[in-house]
């Protein structure tokens, strides 16, 4: 999938708005001017480094968290229509762990997470344009999301910090030890991260169908051959770098093309 230059910079302007909207001062102060710092990383990078995830395009990354935010408000809705008890965590807690659930795919101070596939063959057969950057140590995604936040100042609370380790639920291994307690006391407390699992669940499939169901079915038509993930009949995506200068060339917003011009 290609964003237009249009599109990054209005979702990057959605992103920030949503901190503007629900993250009160003066945490909003400290995380706007955290993502203002990272903004001409943060705004062009996927959501992931393999097609077969989901986002895996420049731009990727924002659309991603902005459907999360979206979803999780609306599956807010669904728990509080069904009677859950939502009285112990705030709408500030759910956006703010919607917002940074995935941070940590940013990388570090000095090193993107993902960097353009340098093998060809990998690139061109398996249509991946992205790989890990090997000179970032490792992390999982949820540890570094929430060191990030805490080197630069910005405070989370017990429910943020629980929603963002748990936000693959019982995908990952490691949450076995928050989701599966057997005892009352030992289960989360509050459904904030069931509803952050369902909201980052529903835009990662949502986003799956979006690039690849139409691909998949278009494949079965006669005189198609069987689909190869990566192989496709669309026109070579722009390079990561020649859509950054793009994008950055065609900014609107006079705030946003000053803060980008400080970078």
């Amino acid at each position: 999938m290609n964003f237009t230059p249009e599109q990054i910079q209005s979702n990057w302007e959605i992103f920030i708005g949503n901190i503007n909207a629900h993250i009160k001062s003066p945490r909003k102060e400290k995380l706007v001017e955290f993502y203002e710092k990272y903004a001409e990383r943060v705004m062009f990078m996927p959501a992931a480094h393999k097609k077969e995830y989901h986002n895996a395009f420049v731009g990727g990354y924002v659309d991603h968290v902005n459907r999360v935010v979206r979803c999780a408000l609306k599956v807010y809705k669904l728990w509080e229509e069904e009677g859950a008890d939502l009285s112990t965590f705030t709408i500030e807690e759910l956006v703010f762990a919607a917002l940074n659930h995935d941070l940590g795919k940013m990388g570090d101070e000095d090193n993107e997470a993902y960097v353009p596939q340098s093998d060809k063959w990998r690139r061109e057969k398996l249509g991946e344009e992205w790989m890990f950057n090997k000179a970032l140590a490792f992390a999982s995604v949820p540890d570094r999301s929430l060191f990030m936040l805490q080197h630069h100042g910005v405070n989370y609370t017990f429910n943020e910090m629980v929603a963002i380790q748990t936000h693959d639920g019982l995908y990952d291994e490691a949450n076995k030890k928050y989701l599966m307690g057997f005892m009352a006391e030992q289960r989360p407390r509050n459904a904030l991260p069931f509803i952050i699992h369902q909201a980052d669940l529903m835009a990662a499939r949502i986003e799956f169908e979006q690039e690849w169901l139409k691909e998949f079915k278009d494949s079965l038509l006669p005189g198609k051959s069987n689909f190869i993930l990566g192989k496709t009949d669309e026109k070579p995506k722009a390079k990561p770098a020649a859509a950054k200068a793009k994008a950055l060339s065609s900014v609107r917003s006079e705030g946003l093309k000053s803060m980008l011009d400080n970078l």
